[in-house]
């Protein structure tokens, strides 16, 4: 086990550098029980404790100013379950990592998010998502997960075996311990045929509950200052498999999504006047395209511009009117907004604080480029989805407060019970955790 006593230098940043920490020091485990020891050693120094995964949460939930736990020793496969058609990995596997290894067995998850730069038990913790009608978030195809507890324990959770700690602890924000391990459910690899097209703003959100009906999963993203989508339609596939050719896929997904949308957003932030403008060219820029590949190639695309995000999760029903609020409000505001807003769906799943909990959700992603003021465009859109009792995705910017989640978590109260039980001293708290759960 390597441990850093950190400098005055060593500050830990996000990835989109709003947040930074000055732990005391650093802790990168080889084994579990190395993890373990860490913990009993930071009790008996009196330090809080964190994990840190690849620092994509916007918000401070990894934040410490105790000792930062870094978990990349703790990686890869552990084993494959062909007969119960799960795989167990190493909480610091990166998403990336286990998609290529399990495509190389030629396995896949069932759903996944748009990027996969995160750690397995980072992207879990935080309540990480896609897009489905029938498929829900990465935490909701956990069978089983290990959680080193306050007390250096290492408990093992699943369905059956302690399982009000795996209830919760799937999507846990760091606060029931920290995650060694995850078994996820997984399936033979399968092909996905993904049509995007531009289509009116309008005609999305009336035909929106036939549109999310009709494919297994169905995203678009709104160009505010227009009237103008994109939208993707993800659907299996007999195949056969037709990839996007190399020169265009560099051309659409690194060239324009990411280099001229760039220089897009730097020309914005220079001149906040043109921005309407360019987010009419930006809305027309990419044309319809179809193609058919695995899952993870159809499902994730690079993310190289950085920005700062927040997102609700509306109920369903809720989605159309929310939507039309927060045009209304952009409309008639002075804001300018470069980035996309992001629209996905979830169904209810059952984990305590998952922002699917009990109910079929739509979630609205607002993104701000990395250092544009925010602070107003969040503020009137958190007002619109609060008022629609949304719930904020536990890794993205918000300013709701455990009262807030009290009335909007039915099962809050089984959550912090389960804390106060496992981590009475407060050894995984922050300012973040203090925040959203209580002292």
């Amino acid at each position: 086990m390597s441990t850093t006593v950190i400098g005055k230098s060593g500050t830990w940043r996000n990835w989109a550098g709003n947040v930074t920490a000055r732990p005391v020091r650093e802790v990168t485990p080889a084994t579990v029980e190395e993890l373990a020891a860490a913990v009993r050693r930071a009790a008996e120094d009196d330090l809080r404790v964190k994990a840190v995964g690849t620092g994509h949460s916007f918000t401070a939930a990894a934040a410490t100013d105790g000792v930062l736990i870094r978990p990349q020793l703790l990686t890869g496969i552990r084993n494959i379950d062909r007969d119960a058609m799960t795989v167990t990995v190493g909480a610091g596997t990166p998403l990336k990592r286990l998609n290529v290894a399990l495509a190389r067995e030629g396995l896949s998850l069932t759903n996944m998010g748009d990027i996969m730069e995160q750690t397995v038990s980072g992207a879990t913790s935080t309540g990480t998502h896609g897009t489905g009608r029938e498929s829900a978030s990465i935490a909701a195809q956990i069978k089983g997960l290990e959680l080193v507890t306050a007390d250096g324990s290492i408990l093992t959770c699943s369905a059956t075996e302690n399982a009000d700690v795996f209830a919760a602890a799937r999507v846990g924000i760091g606060a029931l311990g920290i995650v060694t391990a995850i078994t996820f459910a997984v399936e033979p690899i399968f092909l996905l045929t993904a049509r995007e097209e531009p289509m009116p703003f309008e005609k999305v959100l009336a035909e929106f509950d036939e549109l999310h009906a009709e494919n297994e999963h169905f995203e678009f993203y709104w160009f505010p200052h227009t009237g103008n989508t994109n939208t993707k339609r993800n659907n299996r596939s007999a195949g056969p498999e037709k990839p996007v050719p190399q020169l265009n896929s560099w051309f659409e997904d690194e060239f324009l999504s990411n280099g001229v949308f760039q220089v897009a957003n730097l020309v914005g932030q220079a001149v906040p006047a043109t921005i309407p403008t360019i987010a009419q060219i930006s809305s027309r820029a990419l044309s319809a395209r179809s193609y058919t590949d695995i899952p993870y190639k159809v499902f994730t695309s690079p993310r190289r511009v950085r920005f700062v995000e927040m997102e609700y999760a509306v109920p369903r029903e809720a989605l159309v009117d929310t939507l039309r609020e927060l045009k209304a409000m952009v409309d008639r505001s002075n804001l300018r907004v470069s980035f996309p807003v992001e629209v996905r769906t979830a169904p209810a799943d059952d984990i305590t604080l998952s922002t699917a909990s009990g109910r079929d959700s739509a979630y609205i992603a607002v993104h701000m480029f990395r250092g544009t003021p925010y602070q107003a465009y969040f503020t009137a859109a958190e007002r619109i989805f609060t008022a629609h009792e949304g719930r904020p995705h536990w890794g993205k910017v918000h300013t709701r407060d455990t009262d807030y989640f009290a009335k909007v978590y039915p099962r809050f109260g089984e959550f912090t019970a389960l804390r106060d039980r496992l981590d009475p001293e407060r050894r995984f708290q922050n300012d973040y955790l203090r925040r959203v759960l209580g002292a």
